[in-house]
């Protein structure tokens, strides 16, 4: 691959087992269309079946039939902008999804422009960047780029006028609007009040477009700002109230996660959740109290996902953003100050003990339709030790062609892989063909503090006959976690069903990983100075290169620990321990041993 040297192609094949093929045919897409719920299939089939009327004249004049002289009201934009982007944007540098074009030409479609690319720039989401930096010529600017969308791009087309990426269009040229709009002149005033109503009807008229999770929730959003902001708006309110108190009843689970297992999109959810609720009340609409309560159920579940860094665990693609956006977002929520524990319909766990957390995928991947962005990462788990990352999955880098689908994997997880392949069938495009159909977990607290959390998945069941068991214990006063992992025969099976194994605990780049006691126990050393030592009974223990994708568009070479061996025709165990260097428990295998048979 381009500008990727054999070192970290190695490293990347290394960390994540087999290769997933980048490529898609037609009875793939075919395959994975038809595994969509049928009400969802009939939406998407709608919505293609529109694509004559949308794109005809008729349609066209009849979505700009009314003149909007004016906003009856206009939102603000509470979020901070990168100034750096601002900056670069000014001088003709435009990154947006990874991808850097220098002066675009023509603007909306330059040549080279990833597909990525072109929706970030429609979706103007940039707009907050150029408020950051400041100043006339930065308004300026974004004034010329939005009256020359409407000049280019104020007809219907398939991509630039998608619903996700309309309805983030709205909201934010209505919430940049005293940026951009206020002290413009009249004819580029009205440009943008009456483009701005032409998208709403069209949105209006066509959601839910076949849409589902954090996408439909953007368009919803688009369409609700400008119910509130434009004065014929008040049937356009009603619709997007409607599809949103739908969409919450099915997104956003009992426990307060969202179905589609992501920290990241439960954050990008939760924000216009809280973006929707301060619109409507300043603009003096009834918030309705499913709005309230999904944002109240969604902080905690949110907390649950932080590490000591305020970050997010990277399970399901997600990166660990910017903590301070994170704490904002908090803030604004107002809801309870205390992380989740236990999430059982989401599927996640949280151990606490001294200043060790656990976060732990616990539960099945979600379902089709929402699944886009899920990884076969079950039973996986990430560790800290106060604001120090430890034991972590590889994250995403959702810019690289390689490094977008490669960490999908099982292998690129801190769990057990099996002879190389994935607990679920990754699909090309995204989505999940097969997935664990039965994931159980039970969890148990005792009057000295320790935390015991005992899981087993299903998803090598088919291929294999294999189930995997996985215990989870953290010790009192965070002195360290034990693990025990069992690979589980269905029934009865003979030497030519035994498979290799490997149970990954991939490292974060700041670790220094040192192999001690000739190889059998390895010593771990955090950057502040804290020692903790790993060692495991029933594999053979090795080092190995890895990667961590955590930071966004950031690459970073890393190792893990890695347990091997060969299943035997009865049940497999693999028993470890990561253990504080300076308890007693860490320097004596006697201990250690017995600290496993607890």
């Amino acid at each position: 691959m381009e500008g990727q040297s054999q070192t970290e192609k190695r490293d990347a094949n290394k960390s994540t087992g087999r290769w997933i093929n980048g490529q898609s045919n037609v009875s793939e897409r075919l395959a994975s269309f038809l595994r969509l719920p049928n009400s969802l299939i009939f939406q998407k089939i709608g919505y293609k079946l529109k694509y004559p009327l949308l794109i005809s004249p008729l349609y066209n004049w009849v979505i700009s039939r009314k003149a909007i002289p004016n906003l009856v009201f206009t939102p603000t934009d509470p979020w901070l902008g990168d100034t750096n982007q601002g900056r670069a944007i000014l001088s003709g540098q435009i990154e947006l999804s990874g991808q850097v074009i220098n002066n675009p030409s023509p603007l909306w479609n330059p040549v080279g422009a990833e597909l990525d690319w072109v929706k970030e720039l429609h979706s103007f989401s940039w707009l907050r960047s150029l408020r950051a930096a400041a100043g006339d010529q930065a308004r300026r600017t974004a004034r010329e780029m939005l009256n020359q969308w409407i000049r280019d791009n104020n007809r219907w087309r398939p991509l630039t006028w998608e619903p996700s990426i309309t309805g983030c269009r709205l909201y934010n040229w209505l919430g940049h609007y005293e940026f951009i709009g206020s002290s413009a002149d009249i004819n580029l005033r009205q440009s943008i009040h009456d483009s701005i109503a032409k998208q709403a009807r069209y949105l209006s008229s066509t959601l839910p477009a076949g849409l589902t999770g954090v996408e439909l929730i953007r368009a919803i959003k688009g369409l609700l700002y400008a119910g509130v902001c434009l004065p014929e708006g008040d049937v356009w309110l009603k619709r997007a109230l409607d599809l949103l108190s739908q969409e919450l009843t099915r997104q956003i689970l009992p426990d307060g996660g969202h179905i589609q297992r992501s920290p990241h999109i439960h954050l990008e959810v939760l924000r216009h959740l809280i973006d929707i609720r301060a619109t409507l009340h300043t603009g003096k609409k009834h918030v309705p109290g499913s709005i309230v309560s999904a944002i109240e159920s969604m902080s905690p579940v949110l907390r649950m996902f932080l590490h000591g860094d305020g970050g997010l665990a990277l399970f399901n693609d997600s990166n660990e953003d910017h903590g301070w956006q994170i704490d904002m977002v908090l803030r604004r929520a107002e809801g309870r100050k205390q992380p989740l524990l236990a999430a059982p319909q989401s599927g996640f766990q949280r151990l606490q003990s001294g200043r060790i957390t656990v976060i732990v995928d616990a539960g099945a991947p979600p379902p089709p339709g929402y699944d886009l962005t899920a990884h076969a990462g079950t039973l996986s788990f990430e560790l800290s030790v106060g604001r120090e990352r430890l034991i972590t999955n590889c994250g995403v880098h959702r810019n690289h062609p390689q490094w977008r689908w490669i960490p999908r994997a099982t292998a690129a997880h801190t769990t057990v892989t099996l002879a190389e392949t994935n607990s679920a069938h990754l699909t090309p495009r995204g989505g999940l063909a097969k997935r664990p159909d039965n994931v159980t977990c039970r969890r148990e607290e005792d009057s000295n503090g320790e935390i015991r959390l005992e899981m087993s998945h299903d998803g090598y069941l088919n291929k294999s006959g294999i189930l995997h068991d996985r215990t989870l214990i953290a010790l009192p006063k965070g002195e360290g976690i034990k693990g025990n992992d069992i690979l589980r025969f269905s029934e009865s099976l003979d030497e030519r069903d035994r498979h290799e194994f490997s149970g990954r605990f991939h490292l974060h780049s700041d670790v220094k990983a040192s192999p001690i006691s000739g190889g059998n126990v390895v010593l771990l050393s955090l950057q502040k100075g804290g020692g903790w030592q790993f060692s495991c009974e029933g594999a053979n223990l090795s080092l190995e290169p890895s990667v961590y994708l955590g930071k966004a568009g950031e690459i970073r070479r890393s190792q893990q620990i890695v347990l091997s061996g060969i299943t035997s025709t009865s049940d497999t165990k693999i028993k470890w321990s990561l253990i504080r260097v300076n308890t007693k428990k860490s320097t004596s295998k006697n201990n250690q041993s017995n600290l496993w048979d607890q």
